[in-house]
């Protein structure tokens, strides 16, 4: 639950939420259906308040004081009126209920019957497609989301809580079966190579998982090839030192293929449990990087033509749709077998990850949240789907 809150609370930090706006789609759509139900009880109640009191005095006792003393008589009614008045202050109590739709029906899941609602029709539905696409979810996504949510449901009026689990039942649906951690496979060393393009958290991803491993009691040890950016390599190191797992290094501008093949000899006489070989960052429409990229492959798999048992593409969750290009490069070229989502606290489209899901149906092993050693965790699609709808998990 501590990873839920730090990803619900760091999730959207833009003002395009897609919270806010499932709270505007059905309150612009509910001002004629709610607001008019709700104004029409208060209307005769203080109509029905006045006339009682005013009814009784004049018609009954007005006409019989005249014959006698009608001075009496008038200043009699007169004074019956202002205790009749006093029911006026009754529909105060009205307002409390719109009050509680806003608060707690809203943010606490309370008071339903006193939530907007609206009719759910294909005005709103367009609306709902809109708003998934401008969240990164994707055209055909968006489309598939909807229709499903829309299903035996149209014509029905339905409040925003209720939308928002509907669509959270979604997306959990379809992130449900790519929702795998890391597999550990028996072989030894098991080889994970990462892989993605310039900026996206490759070697921050790669020091956290090294570290968790380690701390799960696994034998690691790590290839620094990024071989052209010291950075990196600095980087990986302070990794190393933090969760106290070697780093194998080479001077800067070596091959890294010839790197990762030395890492793997060193790993397997050490008798390593995972071997973790960065690469470094290259864009997807860069060929002679990608062909680096192979070479590394062919390269490993003269020590073992298993390997590498895992390649992970890390993805930045900043670059939106273009996660899918890069997913579809990759994948051709380095055989991903996993990804891992970053920077997730840096945008406020995380619906591309269920656009990846629902696309490619690769595993997504972990998600990061910020920069901290307990900011990736474990994918978990519950969690995720209510983070992303504005839900409370409980």
């Amino acid at each position: 639950m501590a990873f839920f809150s730090k990803l619900k609370e760091r999730l959207f930090k833009s003002s395009s939420k897609l919270e806010k706006g499932l709270d505007a789609i059905v309150e612009d759509g509910a001002d004629g259906g709610a607001a008019d139900p709700q104004a029409a009880p208060a209307e005769p109640s203080a109509a029905t308040a006045a006339p009682e009191p005013a009814a009784q005095p004049e018609p009954a006792p007005v006409p019989q004081p005249e014959p006698e003393p009608v001075r009496q008589a008038a200043p009699e009614p007169a004074p019956e009126p202002a205790p009749a008045a006093e029911p006026a202050p009754a529909p105060q109590p009205a307002p409390e209920p719109e009050k509680k739709p806003g608060l707690l029906g809203r943010l606490m899941g309370r008071g339903t019957a006193a939530e907007p609602r609206r009719a759910l029709d294909d005005d709103m539905l367009e609306q709902l497609e809109e708003l998934l696409i401008a969240a990164d979810m994707g055209v055909d996504t968006a489309l598939r989301v909807t229709a499903n949510l829309a299903e035996g449901r149209m014509g029905k009026k339905v409040s925003s809580r209720e939308i928002k689990e509907l669509l959270a039942q979604e997306v959990a649906r379809i992130m449900e079966p790519v929702a795998k951690p890391l597999p550990i496979y028996a072989k030894r060393p098991q080889v994970v190579l990462v892989v993605g393009v310039n900026g996206s958290g490759k070697t921050t991803t790669i020091g956290k998982l090294a570290s968790q491993f380690k701390g799960a009691g696994k034998k690691v040890v790590i290839a620094a090839g990024d071989t052209f950016r010291a950075a990196a390599v600095e980087q990986l190191q302070v990794w190393g030192d933090r969760a106290g797992v070697p780093v194998l290094t080479a001077p800067e501008g070596s091959d890294p293929a010839s790197l990762a093949f030395d890492a793997m000899t060193k790993a397997q006489e050490e008798g390593a449990d995972l071997l973790m070989i960065d690469t470094a960052g290259r864009l997807q429409n860069r060929a002679d990087l990608m062909e680096e990229l192979a070479k590394i492959v062919r390269v490993i798999r003269k020590k073992d033509e298993t390997a590498p048992h895992n390649t992970l593409l890390v993805l930045d969750a900043t670059t939106g749709q273009n996660a899918l290009s890069q997913v579809g490069t990759f994948q051709q070229l380095a055989d991903v077998s996993g990804l891992v989502m970053t920077k997730l606290d840096g945008t406020a489209k995380g619906g591309v990850l269920v656009a990846l899901a629902d696309k490619f149906g690769l595993p997504i092993h972990a998600i990061g949240v910020g920069e901290q050693i307990d900011d990736l965790a474990p994918f978990d699609p519950e969690e995720f789907a209510a983070a992303l709808t504005g839900l409370e998990k409980s």
